[in-house]
């Protein structure tokens, strides 16, 4: 199998206002815009893309009809401060403070109108054993 393209979809059922979130906040532009779907396409990189669909839609086989569960977005960005402070501004919910992980992230966690979490981060160098854990290529620096 060949992907040639890969982005997630949300379910919901408000689809005009989790687009208009995810425009207004994260820079996404329309490429298509319907009642029941929006697809959405960062304006800044044209391979960073995101759907809102509305959950009850016939499309979506009966059983999974719905809302979203156990999701977390990551958008890893060149300066998570910045955005901290603008989305803190906007009145999003901070739901997890910023913060440098051992890990080698320094982000925070917000949500969007459906609760999916949006996990905001800039790499940063790991520390300890966590540095041993990565790939060479994969390494943050």
């Amino acid at each position: 199998m060949q992907v040639t393209s890969y982005y997630p979809v949300i379910m919901t059922h408000d689809v005009a206002g989790t687009a208009a979130f995810y425009q207004a906040h994260f820079g996404f532009v329309a490429l298509f815009t319907a009642d029941w779907y929006v697809h959405l396409q960062s304006a800044a990189d044209p391979s960073i893309n995101l759907a809102v669909l509305d959950g009850g839609h016939h499309t979506i086989p009966e059983a999974a009809r719905g809302r979203v569960s156990g999701l977390l977005l990551n958008f890893e960005v060149q300066d998570v401060d910045a955005v901290h402070e603008r989305l803190r501004c906007a009145g999003l919910p901070i739901l997890l403070s910023l913060r440098d992980e051992a890990f080698g992230q320094r982000h925070f966690i917000t949500a969007d109108p459906n609760g999916v979490l949006i996990d905001i981060i800039t790499p940063i160098a790991p520390s300890g054993e966590f540095v041993e854990q990565y790939q060479a290529s994969a390494l943050p620096v």
